[in-house]
C-alpha cells in the first residue's frame, strides 16, 4: 500500500494481488496486531460484478471480527481473507439497500452452520428486528433439521438485532467503541456511518452518502476513513442503457459523493488515511486504479489508498 507516484503504485498493485495468499499463509489469523481492517467488497450498486464483490468490511480486535455491511457473498469473503466465521461478535448495518444488507442474515446462518455457537449482536436501522425476525422463520426448516441431525445449539438466540434511529453511541465493549452519525442518502432514511475506536486507531465507514457535515465531525481527526466515491466521468456509460436513465442519474447525483468531494471531505476532517471504496461505477468496463487516484489526489494530501477486495489497510 501506498500513498503516490508511479513506481510506489505497483508495488501497491503487487500488494493487493498478492494478499489472499499472505492471508491464509503467512499471516494466520489471531496475530499479534491490535486491529486490522479488511476491505471484503468494494463494488458499489446491487448488480453482481466480475470484479469487485458486494459492499462489506471487517474489523478484527484481538480476534473478534465486527462486520459492517452485509452485501451478497459476504461469508466467503470472510473465509478467503482468513477470518473464521466463528469469531463474528458484531455486525452493523449501514442502511437499509440490498447491496448493503441482502446476506446480513445469511452472514450469521452461515457461520453458525459452521463454528459459531456464541452471541452476536446486530444493530442498523429499522426494519432490522422485523428482518431477523423474518429470517428465522424462514429458515426454520433448516435451523431445526440441523439442530437434530447434527447436534448443534440452538441458532435463534445467537442474534440479536438492535435497532438505532438516531445519531450517538451505538455500542461499546472491551475491543471497540462504536459511534453512529446520520447521514443524506436520498430517500433512504436513516441512513448511518459508524466510527471504531480500537485500543491502537480510529476507523470510519462512510456507508452511502452524498457530502455530509455529519460524517465530517464523525470522522475528524480519525486515522482511517473508507469512504464511498463516485467517478462522474463514466456515469453516463454506466446509465446509458437503463430505461429509468434520468431517475438513476438523479438519484446517483443526489445521494453520492463524487471523487473531488470524497478528497474535500477527507482533508476537511483531517484524517490520516483515505481509502476508496464502494466505487460507482465499480463493474466493467474497469477503471484503472491510478484513474481513482488521481482524481481524488489534488482533494487530499494524505495517505490514499484505492481499495479493492480482500485488501487489508
Amino acid at each position: 500500500m501506498t500513498d503516490g507516484g508511479p513506481k510506489p503504485r505497483r508495488t501497491f498493485l503487487k500488494t493487493a494481488i498478492a494478499l489472499p495468499f499472505a492471508l491464509a499463509g503467512a499471516r494466520a489469523f489471531g496475530a499479534s496486531l491490535k486491529s486490522r481492517l479488511i476491505l471484503l467488497g468494494t463494488g458499489g450498486g446491487p448488480t453482481p460484478k466480475p470484479n469487485r464483490a458486494q459492499p462489506a468490511q471487517v474489523i478484527i480486535v484481538k480476534d473478534a471480527a465486527y462486520v459492517i455491511d452485509c452485501g451478497n457473498g459476504v461469508a466467503r469473503q470472510m473465509v478467503l481473507a482468513g477470518v473464521p466465521l466463528a469469531s463474528l461478535r458484531a455486525v452493523f448495518i449501514t442502511h437499509q439497500h440490498s447491496d448493503h444488507n441482502a446476506d446480513y442474515g445469511n452472514l450469521i446462518w452461515l457461520a453458525w452452520a459452521s463454528t459459531l455457537t456464541t452471541k452476536v449482536n446486530s444493530y442498523g436501522p429499522p426494519p432490522l428486528k422485523e428482518m431477523t425476525r423474518l429470517f428465522l422463520e424462514m429458515n426454520a426448516y433448516d435451523i431445526k433439521a440441523r439442530m437434530a441431525d447434527e447436534g448443534r445449539v440452538d441458532f435463534r438466540p445467537l442474534i440479536v438485532p438492535h435497532e438505532i434511529t438516531a445519531a450517538g453511541p451505538v455500542m461499546q465493549d472491551e475491543n471497540v467503541k462504536v459511534t453512529a452519525a446520520l447521514v443524506d442518502h436520498g430517500m433512504v432514511k436513516p441512513a448511518f456511518a459508524y466510527r471504531f475506536d480500537c485500543p491502537d486507531r480510529s476507523i470510519v465507514i462512510s456507508g452511502d452518502t452524498r457530502p455530509s457535515e455529519n460524517l465530517v465531525r464523525l470522522a475528524h481527526g480519525a486515522d482511517v476513513l473508507v469512504h464511498e466515491v463516485m467517478y462522474l466521468p463514466a456515469l453516463e456509460k454506466l446509465i446509458a442503457s437503463e430505461p429509468n436513465a434520468t431517475t438513476l442519474r438523479a438519484h446517483l447525483n443526489a445521494a453520492h459523493t463524487s471523487t473531488e468531494e470524497v478528497g474535500r471531505i477527507a482533508t476537511k476532517a483531517g484524517v490520516k488515511t483515505l481509502v476508496l471504496s464502494h466505487f460507482v461505477p465499480g463493474g466493467t468496463p474497469v477503471i484503472p486504479d491510478q484513474v481513482w487516484f488521481d482524481a481524488v489526489r489534488p482533494y487530499f494530501s494524505g495517505r490514499l489508498i484505492v481499495g479493492r477486495d480482500l485488501l487489508e489497510i
